[in-house]
């Protein structure tokens, strides 16, 4: 190759360059236009959820657990007094608790149980029965990230959805419901 085709070439390097950037950023805003960046995959999905008991918020003398809820399904949603999304997914939980048709268990999540009893006398209270994980030991088991976050666990005990962040009404019908259906057909 001789000088001046060489210095041609290394004219253009610089626009490859930056061609191949816009093409990786152009590819990138597609994906996520098609995919919600938000999901994070759980490896417990269809997986039996963990075993645990844990105090009762309004009676920490007694517990709930695991065994305990099975043989109906339920969904397990984590919250905390000071989780600002909480208070955003509060009056969809609210409306919806009855309309699910399965008992809303609140897992009140590394909070201080004065508080948490504050709260939900603050805003009312949409759970069967509430339970705290003060430490977040258990939390760990389950693969929290933080609050809130809902699990859908299936009368044998197996998680079959979890969501991550404040449910809304449209995820409620576009996911949650559809696989509430589907649990009510396998075991009418």
């Amino acid at each position: 190759m001789n000088a001046v085709a060489g210095k041609t070439i290394g004219r253009f390097v610089p626009l490859i360059v930056f061609a191949v950037l816009v093409a990786f950023f152009g590819v990138g805003i597609v994906w996520n236009q098609h995919h919600d960046p938000s999901f994070v995959p759980s490896p417990l999905i269809d997986k039996p959820a963990p075993d645990f008991r844990l105090p009762l918020l309004d009676d920490p003398s007694r517990s709930l657990g695991k065994a305990d809820l099975l043989g109906r399904p339920y969904l397990l949603n984590v919250f905390a007094s000071w989780c600002f999304a909480c208070g955003d997914e509060h009056p969809v939980l609210m409306e919806y608790s009855k309309k699910f048709g399965v008992p809303l268990i609140g897992y009140d999540y590394k909070d201080p149980p004065q508080d948490a009893k504050a709260w939900l006398a603050q805003h009312g209270n949409p759970y069967s029965k509430v339970i705290a994980d003060r430490s977040g030991d258990t939390a760990i088991d389950f693969g929290v990230y933080g609050a809130p976050e809902t699990y859908l666990i299936d009368a044998r005990g197996i998680i079959r959805y979890k969501h991550i962040g404040p449910l809304t009404p449209d995820v409620i019908a576009g996911q949650l419901e559809p696989r509430l259906r589907a649990l009510r057909e396998e075991n009418p």
